[in-house]
């Protein structure tokens, strides 16, 4: 019985913790009034993680990256955090502000950063709104300790917590591009 007892302690204490761990940052953002800070687990790297992905751009596209590069700088938030913004936006929306996508769609989810209404990110209105979603996106980049030295995949998913933590990697040369190109114009 010892036995049985300790089992289901440990079982309990497991599913504790990943609840806290799944939970945690989501929580940060269902209620602005927390002051959720994760903790930086890693430190960046000199040159982007893994294999990239590139895609080519519309004008829809393009307008989308300079209303994020426009919303960063709005935030007084340097190069760093529009690098981020887009890569996430690459891999949540290829740069597109998606309306509800049907049974495609994940959830609830909508607009550049595939944010959801259910999770506190905002109104479908707002969330589709590219300067309104880039915000809500930086308001929560910048309750990350340590963001501006992590790698990028661990900023954006910490900020996303995404069911594909490591996909916002591949986009990172390309959004590093995209701001250097867009940044002074």
């Amino acid at each position: 019985m010892n036995t049985i007892f300790r089992k289901s302690m440990l079982s309990v204490a497991g599913l504790a913790f990943a609840g806290g761990v799944f939970a945690g940052p989501i929580a940060a953002h269902a209620n602005p009034a927390v002051d959720a800070k994760p903790a930086a687990v890693a430190v960046q790297s000199a040159k982007p993680q893994g294999d990239q992905s590139r895609i080519t751009l519309n004008d829809e596209q393009t307008a989308n990256v300079k209303a994020i590069i426009a919303a960063t700088k709005k935030a007084g938030l340097p190069e760093r955090a529009a690098v981020i913004s887009i890569a996430t936006s690459l891999q949540e929306s290829k740069l597109e502000n998606l309306g509800h996508l049907g049974d495609a769609n994940d959830h609830d989810s909508l607009g550049l950063f595939q944010q959801r209404p259910s999770s506190g990110w905002g109104t479908p209105e707002q969330i589709t709104d590219p300067e309104y979603s880039t915000t809500a996106f930086l308001k929560g980049l910048k309750q990350v300790d340590g963001w501006q030295d992590m790698p990028l995949t661990v900023a954006a998913q910490t900020v996303q917590v995404s069911a594909y933590p490591d996909a916002y990697a591949q986009w990172e040369q390309q959004a590093a591009d995209l701001v250097a190109q867009h940044w002074n114009s």
